[in-house]
């Protein structure tokens, strides 16, 4: 469940009053998400989702993400626009949370994974990659490699519990992975940029078996273009059984070249950034199962899928990552 914050029907009305939109009809939480209170909004005029921006968020962040959804949108890309309200503000208060109206996207996304899928993730990540360029506000990372060991320290006590060894095993992994790193030592930097950091496939919406857009942009950061496509092929191309896809990688990697193609030290790079991006959620999906309170409304997601992509990628690097 992610509504975590209820809105009130006079709240709601009276929140409206200020945009251009119509009046409500509806107002339905969305299951959907583990970090905001999201919901389907229906007025007389349109659809739009509505989110309330949880304690998780920093709420000085705010404008920086919708600035790039609005600066992404107004040049093609399918992602929800930002709505101004009359006084041309896109982020306001509603139940003592900071609120935004996005447009609404059609399409679902698919449970269904195949090669194709995967090929026209890989072009509209690039497409959004080449896209943001001239968005030259920056974002740090704030889950980038320099939170890691922070995150496995705060670990520590609990990990155990969840498998014998876990803790042991994530901690020999980051030693490989920091200092291997991109732009560290005399590693090569990388071309950077916008990224959306979080392109799972609940992100990514298909209609009719073609992508129609990408959602939840509250990651995005400015960081390395080939972590962003290391951290897709972690989310997209490893089955049920945390088996690798080789074929639906090299889709997704060969259709992301086809729209911008990829440096040599991007190459050299991949098998180290894919194992940081499994490492990366290993690592919060483990503090979030040892942390999360029994009865809080967020789903814990099992850190040892993780775990177990992490453990490919590492054995992948100082070779090639794809076959």
């Amino acid at each position: 469940m992610a509504v975590y914050t209820e809105v009130p029907d006079d709240a709601l009305a009276a929140f409206l009053e200020g945009y251009d939109i119509g009046r409500p009809v509806s107002c339905r939480g969305i299951a959907e998400g583990v970090e905001n209170s999201n919901f389907l909004l229906r007025t007389t005029r349109a659809t739009f989702i509505l989110t309330l921006y949880e304690r998780r968020v920093n709420p000085d962040e705010l404008p920086w993400f919708l600035g790039l959804m609005q600066y992404l949108a107004a040049r093609g890309l399918s992602c929800p626009l930002p709505v101004a309200d009359r006084q041309g503000r896109t982020l306001r208060t509603l139940s003592g949370r900071p609120a935004a109206i996005t447009t609404f996207l059609p399409g679902g996304w698919s449970p269904q994974i195949d090669v194709d899928r995967c090929a026209q993730v890989g072009a509209a990540m690039a497409r959004l990659h080449l896209l943001g360029e001239g968005y030259v506000a920056e974002r740090p990372n704030s889950m980038g490699p320099r939170a890691w060991p922070d995150l496995l320290d705060a670990c520590r006590a609990g990990g155990e519990a969840v498998r014998p060894g876990l803790v042991r095993e994530i901690g020999t992994v980051l030693a490989r992975v920091l200092p291997a790193w991109p732009g560290v030592g005399g590693n090569p930097t990388l071309p950077r940029g916008q990224i959306h950091a979080d392109l799972f496939p609940d992100n990514v919406f298909f209609r009719d078996g073609r992508l129609s857009g990408m959602i939840d942009f509250y990651f995005a950061c400015t960081d390395w273009y080939a972590y962003d496509l290391a951290i897709t092929l972690n989310a997209w191309c490893f089955d049920a059984s945390q088996r690798f896809l080789p074929v639906h990688a090299t889709a997704m990697v060969d259709a992301y070249r086809r729209v911008r193609p990829l440096e040599a030290a991007e190459d050299a790079a991949l098998a180290t950034l894919a194992t940081g991006a499994a490492l990366r959620f290993t690592l919060t999906r483990l503090y979030d199962w040892i942390h999360t309170p029994p009865d809080a409304l967020v789903t814990r997601k099992d850190p040892l899928d993780y775990a177990a992509r992490m453990a490919f990628c590492a054995s992948r690097m100082g070779g090639p990552f794809l076959p």
